[in-house]
């Protein structure tokens, strides 16, 4: 399983992605399309954005890859715009990384 995640880890969702065997690549600031090409968008089996204020990446991801699951994992709520091509957004304060990355990897 390849995902990308973008945005600030403060949770450390990405480590506990890793530590469940999913290949990770990772998007330093905003995640633009040239970005998202860069790091294997078309390639990934999930999206993780861990910022919500970079919601406009969601459809770019989902337009590059139409099978990428889209995950958002932040304190913030989604933007309605995106809502429907977000497959799951989760809040750190009501799921711990771990479970989260425990969670997708078994998908």
């Amino acid at each position: 399983m390849y995902a990308i995640l973008a945005g600030p880890d403060p949770d450390g969702l990405g480590e506990q992605l890793r530590e469940q065997g999913v290949e990770l690549g990772r998007i330093e600031g905003i995640a633009t399309r040239p970005k998202l090409e860069e790091a294997g968008a078309h390639r990934a089996d999930l999206f993780v954005l861990t910022d919500v204020e970079q919601a406009t990446a969601i459809p770019i991801a989902k337009d590059l890859n139409d099978e990428v699951r889209a995950v958002v994992y932040d304190r913030q709520s989604l933007p309605e715009f995106v809502s429907a091509q977000t497959d799951l957004a989760v809040d750190p304060e009501l799921l711990g990384a771990e479970t989260v990355a425990e969670e997708l990897a078994a998908e």
